[in-house]
């Protein structure tokens, strides 16, 4: 009976030993930010404001001197809007076992007032009600051109191939632009543009060509026929130019809110498309 309970007393004691070892709490020796990225913030002349842009940089931006990355001009580009979950695509893709697309730098544009920024002068009253700062868009396409691509020019190693990424009144602006200087960029990935905008005045208008060859994905999800079709008509009128290697997608398990994140997998998946081989 003694040694019975001798050896319950020392199994116990193990017992007791090991659980506590199992649910010992280690202690963090170190605790430090965790950062996918940079910030600048400088005035703009043309805005006349301060500007604020987030950057992604490739891994191996710094230890390869010579190279030189794609850039990637992500409208909406605060960090609590879409940089983050965007720079998550690009880095997914552009690993080496996966060759999506190639190592790139995300220059994600912070807001202050998109509505200002995305849109142009409107004649529709409602309109003008409903969104008293608009009709901006001509100044904030200006400052893209002079002062913020001139800006990343200087302070990064980049390509000429630039690509712009908007969605809704971001879709409605990047249209704009590939409407009235397309060479601004090369690429162009088109959301769910709100082409209603002004009474569906853009897409009737004469639009620029352009004198290099460029690619453009346009998207809609769920969103209902007015928004459908205008992405529809949209991607009808840019199929008229040979200059433009273009494709769409049709998202019928997402809407307005939630096709984002699979529209940009899908447009790098297009544009970085590998070739076949021609077999002899």
């Amino acid at each position: 009976m003694i040694k019975k309970y001798v050896f319950y007393l020392l199994f116990l004691s193990q017992y007791i030993v090991v659980t506590g070892q199992e649910n010992k709490v280690p202690i963090s020796l170190e605790t430090t930010p965790f950062s996918i990225g940079e910030t600048h913030t400088f005035y703009s002349d043309i805005l006349k404001e301060n500007r604020i842009i987030n950057v992604y940089l490739p891994q191996s931006y710094a230890k390869e001197k010579e190279k030189t990355y794609p850039v990637i001009y992500l409208l909406d580009g605060s960090a609590d809007e879409d940089f983050i979950h965007v720079a998550g695509i690009v880095q997914f893709g552009s690993f080496p076992w996966i060759k999506m697309l190639p190592e790139s730098i995300i220059i994600g544009i912070s807001n202050i007032d998109r509505k200002r920024d995305f849109t142009y002068p409107t004649t529709n009253e409602k309109d003008k009600k409903d969104f008293p700062t608009t009709g901006g868009s001509e100044a904030f396409i200006s400052f893209l051109e002079k002062e913020l691509q001139p800006f990343v020019t200087t302070n990064y190693k980049i390509t000429t191939e630039r690509t712009l990424i908007g969605q809704s009144l971001g879709g409605l602006l990047a249209t704009e632009i590939l409407w009235k200087t397309p060479d601004l960029f090369s690429n162009y990935i088109i959301v769910s543009p709100s082409l209603w905008w002004d009474d569906n005045s853009l897409l009737p208008q004469e639009r620029i060509k352009s004198t290099i060859q460029k690619k453009v994905y346009v998207a809609v999800g769920k969103e209902g026929p007015y928004m459908e079709s205008a992405a529809f008509s949209l991607i009808g009128r840019i199929k008229e130019d040979r200059t433009i290697v273009s494709s769409f997608t049709y998202f019928d398990g997402q809407d307005h809110s939630n096709i984002l994140h699979k529209a940009v997998y899908e447009a790098f998946l297009h544009f970085y498309a590998p070739v076949e081989e021609k077999k002899e």
